[in-house]
This record gives C-alpha cells, sequence and structure tokens, in this order.
C-alpha cells in the first residue's frame, strides 16, 4: 500500500496543508497590518491545498475500493 502513487501524493499534500498552516498561524502571530496580509494569503494558499488534498484522498479511497483490496 506504502508503494502507491496516489498514497504518496494524497500524503505530500497532506503535509503541505500542515506547512501552509504553520506558516499563515506564524504569520498572523507577528502581528501588523502587513503581517494580517500575508496570514490571509497564507489561508487562501491553505484552503486551495486542502481542497487538492481531499481530492486525492477520495479518489485514493476510490480507486482502492474499485480494484477489490
Amino acid at each position: 500500500m506504502t508503494d502507491d502513487p496516489l498514497l504518496i501524493a494524497a500524503l505530500v499534500a497532506c503535509a503541505a496543508v500542515l506547512i501552509i498552516l504553520l506558516l499563515g498561524i506564524n504569520s498572523f502571530r507577528k502581528g501588523g497590518a502587513d503581517a494580517a496580509k500575508e496570514s490571509n494569503k497564507f489561508m487562501r494558499w491553505r484552503l486551495g491545498a486542502q481542497f487538492v488534498a481531499i481530492l486525492l484522498i477520495l479518489a485514493f479511497v476510490y480507486f482502492r475500493r474499485q480494484s477489490g483490496g
């Protein structure tokens, strides 16, 4: 199962979501007007990355069920 490229892509996407989330939180922690804009930018990127990660996870589950294992 760990050699499945779709699973690996989903795990990488989840890691990317975590990294983007941490960057956004760190930017928010700094404070200030510029930091708020930067934090907002990171959170928009996070939403997109989460969307991709969820699609990859759903595709992995779908194809895993189709192959019977």
